[in-house]
């Protein structure tokens, strides 16, 4: 429920506090005077963007803050989704800076203009003239339906599995369209799978096998130089071995006599084993190199062969062609088992569908179930309000495809003239008609929606007299149930209210303001004669807005 409004700097607006009750109010002024201004603020703090300038005073910021009660709407699960601080008394603010910008509070946390639009909806139903125009849509006529039916667990599961459903079916035609165009590539994957594979390619082998292939190319030479070597050191008498054996023993005959010469023969016996082991290890690597041309050939081809894949993939080491080769098996591998993919996501999308054709028949059945009610009651209500001859059906379609409120297609047929053919609403209405068809839309849902509360602006248009007392006695009789705040022109509804506002305008010598009052009941007497009469208080007039009153 609204608790009060404050307005800062908006529009003709200074300063304006106001509070309001539960039960039926309405608010009055003469055109011009600042109705549209003050729902213009609401609606802002509810959501709406700010168009165009709104501020009074350029060089200072706009605030618009309203209270609500909110215990007994179950918002608890709103508030903790979105993050918030949860108060039975809660207090949104909206602030428009001189620069343009603004921003959104809720119990003093910032929130976008998103979460601050969902809570506004769950709050206050701001119903205007244009409104009237969203009548023959598809998706309000649903949501009529569905809120008189109670249908909101029911159908955001609905739209929770639909969601699901068009998900999957997106990934699955992208699944298909992903494997057509590789199966297309799927031949030369494998060609260059293949080669990677028959090169037998081992980590750092490439190494070895070049260095293994030079010593092969130049195994004659090796083995000349390697063959002189150990000639030199161990073959003939000059060999150097033979040498510095001789003059090992001839240090070892003056040690006796000669003190150093001891230090000497231990370190040429030194030499002389070294030199011995170099003479056998140059033997044995002689015997090791081999004259072998199949060899050169096989590391020849090898090694062409790993050259040539490098240059194909345009990489330096046989460490990235073993890389390119497993993200080309992965690729096959991934290409060869799509069918599977595919068939998996199918089996997901049918089990899916018949989920989701589950909810949707109980969707289906839930709406059909209320339809007669819904009937009968705008009927009834539309003889009430003087249309004696009003006929009303919901016409439910069922069709093939599944939509986001599920698959039935809804349609609001009218007619206000008897045995007149039933046409859709938007094509037969006239204004007066229209305005109290939506008032009757309104009193039907008033009793299953958990809306806290309603305000009509102008719903009167193109009605008077008795119907407009009529449309007072419904909105009044509304109000058990929720908040309704009527913004009304017509003294038959104003005379209905149990709290009447008045907006009107002031003038200084430099500046025009609007302001608002809750009338008391002298105030409110005078009000109602000048909207019987005008600006005269006549006697009649007077005692005619007690009438008015008293009803």
């Amino acid at each position: 429920m609204l608790r009060s409004i404050s307005i800062q700097n908006y529009a003709l607006i200074n300063k304006l506090e106001i509070e309001f009750s539960n039960g039926f109010s309405v608010i009055t002024g003469e055109t011009g005077s600042g109705k549209s201004i003050l729902l213009g603020a609401l609606s802002l703090v509810l959501g709406q963007r700010a168009e165009g300038n709104v501020l009074k005073d350029d060089s200072k910021k706009c605030i618009i803050e309203c209270a609500f009660a909110i215990s007994k709407y179950k918002l608890h699960t709103f508030f903790e989704e979105n993050g918030l601080d949860y108060e039975s008394e809660t207090v949104i603010r909206r602030e428009v800076l001189p620069s343009g910008k603004s921003r959104a509070f809720v119990n003093d946390s910032p929130v976008s203009l998103k979460i601050l639009k969902e809570l506004g909806f769950r709050l206050l139903d701001i119903h205007s003239q244009n409104q009237n125009l969203i009548l023959g849509s598809f998706e309000y006529q649903l949501g009529i339906v569905d809120t008189y039916a109670g249908n909101g667990v029911l159908l955001r599961a609905y739209q929770e599995e639909y969601k699901e459903f068009k998900e999957t079916g997106r990934r699955l035609m992208q699944q298909k369209e992903l494997a057509e165009k590789e199966k297309a590539d799927l031949d030369y994957y494998q060609f260059q799978l293949l080669q990677l594979v028959e090169a037998e390619l081992v980590d750092g082998e490439q190494e070895q096998m070049e260095s293994e292939l030079e010593t092969l190319n130049h195994a004659e030479e090796i083995k000349s130089h390697l063959f002189k070597a150990h000639g030199i050191l161990s073959e003939g008498e000059n060999a150097v071995i033979n040498q510095l054996k001789e003059v090992r023993n001839a240090l070892a005959h003056i040690q006796g006599v000669y003190p150093e010469a001891e230090s000497l023969y231990r370190r040429l016996e030194s030499t002389y084993i070294e030199v011995q082991d170099i003479s056998q290890e140059i033997d044995r690597c002689n015997d090791s190199v081999e004259l072998d041309p199949t060899r050169i050939d096989f590391l020849n081809q090898h090694l062409d062969a790993i050259y040539s894949l490098q240059q194909k993939h345009r990489v330096d080491t046989v460490e990235d062609l073993i890389r390119i080769r497993e993200e080309l098996n992965e690729k096959v591998s991934a290409i060869e088992s799509s069918d599977d993919a595919i068939m998996a996501l199918k089996e997901e999308l049918e089990a899916q569908r018949d989920k989701l054709q589950q909810i949707s028949d109980k969707l289906s059945n839930e709406r059909k179930k209320v339809v007669p009610s819904i009937e009968k009651t705008i009927i009834n209500q539309l003889i009430l309000l003087g249309i004696p001859n009003a006929n009303f059906k919901v016409q439910i379609e069922t069709i093939d495809d599944f939509q986001h409120f599920g698959k039935d297609n809804i349609r609001f047929l009218f007619s206000a003239n008897k045995n007149a053919r039933l046409e859709e609403v938007q094509s037969v209405a006239s204004g007066g008609e229209i305005s109290r068809l939506m008032l009757s839309i309104k009193y039907l849902v008033s009793s299953s929606t958990a809306l806290p509360s309603i305000v009509f602006d102008e719903i009167d248009t193109g009605v008077s007299g008795e119907i407009a007392d009529k449309m007072g006695a419904m909105m009044n009789q509304m109000s058990e149930n929720i908040q309704v705040i009527s913004i009304t022109h017509l003294p038959q509804i104003a005379g209905r209210g149990k709290y009447h506002y008045k907006v009107y305008k002031t003038d200084d010598e430099h500046e025009t303001y609007s302001n608002i009052i809750l009338l008391n009941k002298q105030n409110r007497l005078e009000e109602l004669a000048k909207m019987l009469s005008g600006s005269d208080l006549t006697k009649a007039a007077l005692e005619n807005a007690k009438v008015l009153l008293n009803s």
